[in-house]
C-alpha cells in the first residue's frame, strides 16, 4: 500500500446533514486512514508580511494521510468526499525519495 494526502478545499457552516455525510465517508474509508486533521483560521507568512487565511471556500480545511493501492484508488475515494469547494491528491513521497 502507498500513502496519499487528501486536502480538502472550501469552508461553510456545516448543517446536521453534512456532517452525516462526512461521517458516512470517514466510516466507508474505514482503516485506511494513517492520519486526520482539520484546519481552522491561519495566516500565511510571507515576505512581506502576515495576511489573515479566512474560512471560505478557497480555504484549507483538512487533510487525510491514507493508504491505497495507487493514484487511482486515492482519487476514487477522494470522489466519494462530500466536498465543499475540492479535494487535493497527492502521494506521500517516503524520504529520501
Amino acid at each position: 500500500m502507498n500513502k496519499f494526502i487528501l486536502i480538502t478545499v472550501g469552508f461553510t457552516l456545516p448543517t446536521p446533514e453534512m456532517m452525516q455525510e462526512w461521517m458516512q465517508w470517514f466510516k466507508s474509508i474505514g482503516d485506511r486512514i494513517v492520519e486526520q486533521v482539520g484546519l481552522s483560521s491561519g495566516k500565511e507568512v510571507t515576505k512581506a508580511g502576515l495576511k489573515d487565511l479566512p474560512m471560505n471556500e478557497q480555504a484549507l480545511t483538512g487533510y487525510l494521510v491514507i493508504e491505497a493501492e495507487n493514484l487511482d484508488e486515492a482519487i476514487k475515494i477522494a470522489e466519494a468526499c462530500p466536498m465543499v469547494t475540492s479535494t487535493l491528491v497527492y502521494e506521500v513521497r517516503s524520504h529520501g525519495a
